[in-house]
């Protein structure tokens, strides 16, 4: 077979604990755009960031995300589930079949704020920038140590990526609990 024919479920695979991401079109196949199959769990909340030389685009296949995309009236740092922007947009709760772009300079975000892994095609343009970043973010979690929050902002300087507002990775712990996070409510709604 082909190496530019991936078969369902195939691929390199990096598994996390916070998000399983499976390589399907990478630089290195001469692709110029990074894609991948992502499961998000639930509780897992990227943070809102900017990439100020890279797009993206995010195509939602199975279950739901809250997803971010506009600059909002204030960047909020601990949080950004009730941004509006002055147009008025706000989080918007995003099903199958829901896709969002992400122009360069654009602050960005999602989060399964469901009980149920969502998954979701990703593109990440220009490749292999964040093929090497989601590797690197594969090895700090393999690690099992507490994280360097200054290594961690270093790499993130490497790959394109300020962040905004913190990733957090809260699952829920139980059956009634959707992974709202500190704050307990629903984004933007």
């Amino acid at each position: 077979m082909t190496d530019l024919i991936i078969p369902a479920g195939a691929g390199r695979k990096l598994i996390t604990p916070a998000q399983e991401v499976t390589f399907k079109a990478t630089g290195e196949m001469g692709s110029s755009v990074s894609i991948f199959e992502v499961v998000v769990p639930p509780g897992f909340d990227v943070g809102a960031h900017v990439h100020d030389n890279s797009q993206e685009f995010f195509y939602v296949l199975e279950g739901e995300l809250d997803l971010l995309c506009f600059e909002p009236t204030e960047r909020t740092p601990d949080t950004w589930h009730h941004w509006e922007s002055l147009k008025g947009d706000r989080v918007v709760r995003a099903g199958e079949g829901s896709c969002m772009f992400v122009p360069s300079g654009t602050p960005h975000a999602f989060r399964n704020a469901t009980d149920k892994p969502t998954k979701m095609l990703f593109h990440s343009f220009p490749s292999p920038e964040h093929e090497t970043y989601f590797e690197e973010i594969a090895e700090i979690w393999s690690r099992g140590t507490a994280v360097d929050p200054a290594a961690v902002e270093a790499m993130r300087q490497r790959y394109d990526v300020r962040q905004i507002t913190p990733l957090r990775y809260e699952p829920p712990t139980s059956a009634g609990d959707t992974g709202h996070g500190a704050d307990g409510e629903r984004s933007g709604r």
